[in-house]
């Protein structure tokens, strides 16, 4: 006998599950199909939570958040600070706002966003994204010199990329910040960043 077809569309329609232990932080997620990775946490994050320091202090912006695994993470650390998490996607940001929720954080927020067409005028100590494959060039420099406009002086940029990207990242960081560090290069994925200028 085959299932109902309403009865599958039903239990896909629900919310997803992750619990997880992420960087020493234990975390829960509520996620859905047509997010990134709704089943699991994608390799490329897992990389690039393992190079990303952040301060208690810290304010942070994840951009491109899904449904919020960077972020929650970097609030989890910026106990004394805040996390600002932009995606354009209006479903990822209403579970990222959830997970806020669920994981008891006061210090984070995600807010629907073309890039960072929606940020005013605040300043970051760290961005980071998780940058999709095929983005394209030109978003990729809007990318980064919206980053070098939010960053305070002496803050940076840290983002994971698919390996075919690292040349790419390796010129535009030194184009426009003047500066470039790889921090680690796996088998897929490379986590990069650079720095703006103290002064």
């Amino acid at each position: 006998m085959c299932p109902s077809p309403i009865r599958e569309a039903i239990k896909i329609r629900q919310p997803l599950t992750i619990e997880t232990e992420l960087q020493g932080e234990s975390l829960k997620f509520e996620t859905t199909y047509g997010i990134f990775s709704p089943k699991e946490i994608d390799q490329g994050t897992k990389l690039l939570l393992r190079y990303l320091e952040v301060e208690p202090e810290f304010d942070c912006l994840d951009l491109g958040c899904g449904y919020g695994p960077v972020g929650i993470w970097m609030a989890k650390k910026a106990v004394k600070g805040s996390v600002i998490m932009l995606d354009k996607d209006f479903v990822a940001v209403d579970f990222a706002n959830r997970n806020t929720k669920i994981n008891q954080l006061g210090n984070a927020k995600a807010r629907l966003s073309n890039g960072f067409s929606n940020l005013e005028e605040q300043k970051f100590d760290l961005i980071v994204s998780n940058i999709p494959a095929k983005v394209g060039n030109e978003m990729l420099y809007l990318f980064l010199y919206d980053a070098f406009y939010h960053l305070k002086p002496g803050g940076k940029l840290v983002v994971v990329t698919v390996n075919g990207l690292r040349h790419f990242c390796k010129r535009t960081f030194k184009e426009v910040f003047g500066n470039y560090k790889k921090l680690k290069q796996g088998q897929a994925y490379t986590i990069s960043a650079t720095s703006k200028p103290a002064k």
